[in-house]
């Protein structure tokens, strides 16, 4: 009986330390498979922000048949009208406009010329982020039937806009126009703690854009409808 006991416990201790065993070895790849992780994500921003820094608006441009303008940054919309004014595409959308601002308000700021205005500049008030800006151009671009846009927007931007748009308008041909307005080449970001933040916020997003792409959360679809030009507010934003 007392035989039978102790086998009982020699078990119950085996059962034990391999359970410990089991638990350090999960630990160690658990801890592994982090520090894996952070140096993938630090080297990945490295190499995410060697690119920004080499963006720049190109000497040349293609024509197309639309522009599209992100808010959110300076100089986009004076570049936009620009090549709006050098015949680059036949009409201008600016994506993600405040509700309250009308499109005098931003002629003014810019100095655009009314009638170019006019004729030819649409505004979307809807679009609340990049996404968002996504999904109205694809309106804008269905409802025109166009097959080839500029898309312009700062250059620490223009990797998600690129990526955003490009799912939405997969048979559309977007075109980059980077707006440069603080150099970042040869690693003049590193010290520059201000676009140090800026690049590691936007490189973030980014990486979760990218694991959008792999699982979607959500299917985007162009309905048709066009935002609504001039001076019509669409939603906050």
């Amino acid at each position: 009986m007392m035989q039978e006991t102790q086998q009982g416990r020699d078990g119950q201790g085996a059962q034990l330390r391999r359970s410990r065993s089991g638990a350090r070895v999960a630990l160690r790849l658990a801890g592994l498979t982090a520090l894996l992780t952070i140096i993938a994500f630090l080297a990945g921003f490295g190499l995410f922000a060697d690119h920004i820094g080499h963006l720049a608006a190109p000497g040349e441009i293609e024509d197309a048949d639309g522009i599209i303008v992100l808010t959110g940054g300076q100089s986009r919309i004076d570049a936009a009208i620009g090549l709006l004014k050098a015949g680059k595409g036949k009409r201008l959308l600016i994506s993600g406009v405040n509700p309250i601002a009308r499109a005098d308000d931003l002629r003014v700021a810019t100095g655009g010329d009314k009638a170019l205005f006019e004729c030819c500049v649409d505004i979307d008030h809807a679009a609340l982020d990049t996404i968002g800006n996504a999904e109205e151009s694809a309106k804008w671009v269905t409802a025109n039937t166009y097959g080839s846009i500029i898309l312009v927007t700062n250059n620490y931007h223009m990797p998600r806009s690129l990526l955003e748009m490009r799912r939405i308008l997969p048979e559309a041909r977007v075109q980059p126009y980077p707006v440069v307005n603080t150099p970042l080449d040869d690693g003049a970001w590193l010290a520059k703690p201000d676009a140090l933040r800026v690049l590691a916020t936007e490189y973030t997003k980014y990486v979760a854009a990218l694991i959008r792409e792999v699982v979607p959360l959500r299917r985007h679809v162009a309905s048709g409808v066009p935002p609504r030009p001039k001076t019509a507010a669409a939603g906050p934003s």
